[in-house]
């Protein structure tokens, strides 16, 4: 008896210490199992990593290396979650479920036929085929009958160029013909100096799934600069998500498709990155994935990244990472089938890095043969996947991949008789009431509140809970804004903006508002939000205004500009109800999104016709605060302006500026503006308005002037430096020199500006007056526009000379330049 007992022992004691060791091996495989994973299908980069700890064998090293480096490899041990690590590794070692192999061989048949056709079809037009990573299709397939059974509604697609037609047709449901019809160039008159690219255009689609549930699928437009599209795309989500209220993140799923070398590459994509759980910015998760073809253009991975995968940049985040082989059809939906259960499981996102080839060059007209002979050599003699997934299935799909290529032979042939462009993409509903376009006088409305309204606004703007403990200066601050608003003293921008805000929250209208510091203001004039100095608990006035009010939203955005500003414009898009407004901390700062502003704000209506009311607020105005503290660049935006694409304003008073608002929010004409605001003028009190400007009807384009009468010459000039030449003028008694503001400068406001120079009809001279320097700020712009309209009289102008720095550093030097503006500005010629 007692031998058998110790003998029992000892087994236990045996199997208890095999069952560490298979843990500490699974545990090595775990970590660094990806390393040496089988994922480049032609076996030429990404070879194996020596690693020590990997470096064992036996049984369980031999299960481990069939689930960690086989053609999947995961990255996951660096989430610091052990519950959500441990989800992971029970899926990966768990028996997989079983796969829908012949729906994968007919999506793999249907995507290669396809390109084929087309390649047969446009030999040398682009394309940017998906030859090579038609994985692809079939992922997206698990993914959307995975997000179908998850009850989801609508999907938002973003991607670049590679494989952008084939998801059209094979995932979203586009008629072939309508792709056949982009090469064709049907109707070429119907986009005369507009439209875009087969490759860039956004579209809209069904996806049927097997439950029954119908899908609808959004593509976002995009620019060459790939990654550029990410934020936009999340931007749209987070608005169709708000639309479903507190289900949103269930219904809408963003999938943004990269490029490995962009993924890698480009900045905007770790700034997107950071939006995972930023109060905000948060959609419930993201999959990324990128269709890697490990080459981007011509410039191998080494090249496009110092560490082993494009992927590696979001290991900063603790999200999961797989990678998987593209030819492992399999593993390719297994892994499409786990990240779609971890999102909608632990609302994070997730990084797929689907590794495949590039069948042709990089846009079908290069020859890639020169750059990377070796690697195309073996491209050329490499079978395709549905070749290879029929051999594994055992099984002849010649016939079935042969009927595909007649059906899309049909439909080019069906695309040469077609005699009208097809529309890709449809509008939602909640566009209906915006137009674009030109303007017409007819959008015009009334932005006025009675003084009635203006008090019983300021005692939701003034007011607090009782409990809340309250910081002196921003006690006083309110104390003074209520004064305001009950016409005791003059308002200022602070106050004019709250206004605004609070009238259009009051009548309904949605107001989101972001940007770096954009909850107190960088200048210290909005404080949108307070905070108690016992516990920092906030409390926002604005959204405290009635019971039955919209939602006011302003969020302190991460540290970047293109990828806010990309979100914001994305926002607006799909929220065209609501004013959205991006602020920058100062004007200069938007540079950072200049790709935004050039390719999405300036042009999208122009190139996909897709509207956006974004309102860009940026500070502005030389106060020797140095070059990059001075101008918002406002040449550039005059640059860009045409068929009334935006508006650009700087408006010169406090009511001026809440009419802008308040006409923005509530005209139907939907045009990006851009508001060239003040820093200095914010509380000053030459900008402040009374209580009467804010009962005016509308936003006045040109502000005239009210003092002088017989003047002999005729300023105009916009901003700052106006106030400060009427401050001048009222110290040296001048009763000569009339000073009007151009208040909107684009649509140019002809007919205004003209019948306030008819009022001067003495005036023997107009002088343009600016801060900027001579190549910088409107001159270029406004000039031609001022002689066109002055009568015969001369048109001279007074700026700082030209530089190729926005202004000077130092603050004296700054003050003597101003002061001889002022002074040649009042001087004129013939004084």
């Amino acid at each position: 008896m007692a031998s058998r007992t110790q003998e029992s022992s000892r087994s236990a004691t045996t199997l208890e210490i095999d069952s560490q060791d298979r843990e500490r091996v699974f545990d090595s495989f775990r970590r660094w199992g990806y390393l040496q994973a089988q994922l480049d299908p032609l076996g030429q980069y990404l070879s194996s990593v020596p690693v020590p700890e990997l470096d064992i064998q036996g049984e369980a090293a031999d299960q481990a290396r069939r689930i960690y480096s086989g053609t999947v490899g995961a990255e996951f041990m660096h989430i610091p979650d052990p519950d959500r690590r441990r989800w992971i590794q029970d899926r990966l070692e768990s028996d997989p479920e079983p796969v829908d192999q012949q729906r994968i061989l007919e999506l793999l048949v249907k995507a290669d036929a396809f390109e084929q056709v087309i390649q047969s079809r446009y030999l040398g037009t682009k394309r940017f085929s998906l030859e090579g990573v038609t994985g692809l299709i079939p992922f997206l397939d698990e993914v959307l009958q995975r997000a179908a059974d998850h009850d989801a509604a609508q999907i938002v697609f973003a991607m670049a160029h590679r494989g952008r037609l084939s998801v059209m047709v094979n995932i979203m449901g586009k008629a072939p013909s309508d792709i056949f019809a982009k090469f064709e160039d049907v109707d070429p008159r119907s986009v005369l100096g507009g439209g875009d690219v087969k490759y860039h255009i956004g579209a809209t689609g069904v996806f049927q799934a097997k439950n029954g549930r119908s899908l609808n699928i959004h593509l976002v437009s995009n620019p060459s600069h790939l990654e550029v599209v990410a934020p936009v795309a999340l931007g749209r989500t987070r608005a169709k998500q708000y639309h479903f209220g507190e289900e949103g993140t269930d219904k809408v799923l963003p999938i943004i498709m990269h490029g490995d070398a962009a993924f890698a590459g480009q900045g905007v994509t770790a700034e997107t990155l950071d939006y995972a759980s930023v109060p905000g910015y948060n959609v419930g998760g993201a999959l990324h994935i990128i269709v890697n073809n490990l080459i981007g253009f011509t410039t191998e991975p080494h090249e496009s990244t110092s560490s082993r995968f494009s992927s590696d940049l979001a290991k900063r985040l603790p999200i999961p990472i797989f990678h998987v082989n593209a030819e492992d059809a399999d593993s390719v939906v297994r892994i499409a089938r786990l990240a779609l259960e971890y999102r909608y499981t632990f609302g994070t996102d997730v990084v797929i890095d689907l590794l495949g080839y590039r069948r042709h060059g990089h846009s079908e007209v290069d020859d890639p043969t020169i750059t990377q002979p070796v690697r195309y050599a073996r491209i050329k003699n490499h079978p395709q996947l549905w070749q290879i997934y029929a051999q594994q299935l055992g099984t002849d799909a010649t016939q079935q991949f042969k009927a595909a290529q007649d059906s899309y032979n049909e439909a080019q042939k069906k695309a040469t008789k077609l005699t009208k462009m097809p529309a890709f993409a449809h509008h939602p509903a909640y566009w209906d009431n915006y137009a674009g376009g030109p303007w017409k006088p007819e959008y015009e409305v009334n932005t006025s509140l009675s003084k009635e309204e203006i008090a019983e606004l300021t005692k939701g703007l003034t007011s607090y809970p009782d409990t809340f403990a309250i910081h002196p200066k921003i006690k006083k601050l309110l104390e003074q804004r209520a004064e305001m608003g009950q016409g005791k003293r003059a308002i200022d921008f602070g106050m004019a903006e709250a206004l605004a805000f609070g009238s259009l929250l009051k009548g309904g209208v949605h107001v989101r508002l972001s940007g770096q510091d954009s909850q107190r203001g960088t200048f210290n004039h909005r404080h949108a939000v307070l905070f108690d100095i016992n516990d920092e608990h906030p409390y926002v006035p604005l959204n405290h205004i009635t019971a039955d009010q919209a939602k006011f939203e302003v969020y302190n955005s991460i540290l970047s500009e293109a990828a806010v500003m990309g979100y914001e414009y994305g926002y607006s898009r799909d929220y065209p109800e609501s004013l959205v407004l991006w602020e920058a901390q100062f004007g200069d700062f938007a540079n950072g999104a200049q790709i935004i502003i050039d390719q999405f704000i300036a042009s999208g209506e122009d190139k996909w016709g897709l509207l956006s009311g974004l309102v860009l607020l940026l500070p502005h105005g030389y106060e020797g605060q140095g070059p990059e503290h001075s101008s918002a660049r406002i040449e550039r935006y005059l640059q860009l302006t045409a068929r009334d694409n935006m508006q650009i304003c700087q408006p010169s008073t406090a009511a001026q500026f809440f009419h802008l608002l308040r006409r923005q929010a509530l005209r139907k004409w939907r045009k990006p503006l851009v508001v060239f605001t003040p820093k200095s003028m914010l509380r000053h009190p030459d900008a402040s308005s009374p209580v009467e400007d804010f009962q005016r009807n509308h936003f006045l384009t040109v502000l005239p002037e009210t003092e002088i009468q017989n003047a002999e010459r005729i300023v105009v000039c916009t901003g700052k430096i106006g106030r400060e030449i009427r401050s001048e003028r009222k110290k040296r008694k001048d009763p000569t020199t009339a000073v009007v503001f151009l208040e909107q400068m684009y649509p140019f406001p002809e007919a205004d500006l003209s019948t306030e120079l008819e009022r001067h009809a003495n005036a023997k001279e107009i002088i343009w007056v600016q801060e900027e320097p001579a190549n910088q700020g409107a001159l270029s712009f406004v000039v031609p526009r001022l002689k066109k309209i002055s009568g015969g009289r001369p048109v001279l102008t007074v700026k700082r000379s030209a530089s190729s720095s926005p202004a000077t550093g130092s603050a004296k030097a700054h003050e003597m330049e101003q002061k001889t503006l002022i002074d040649l500005a009042l001087a004129g010629i013939n004084k």
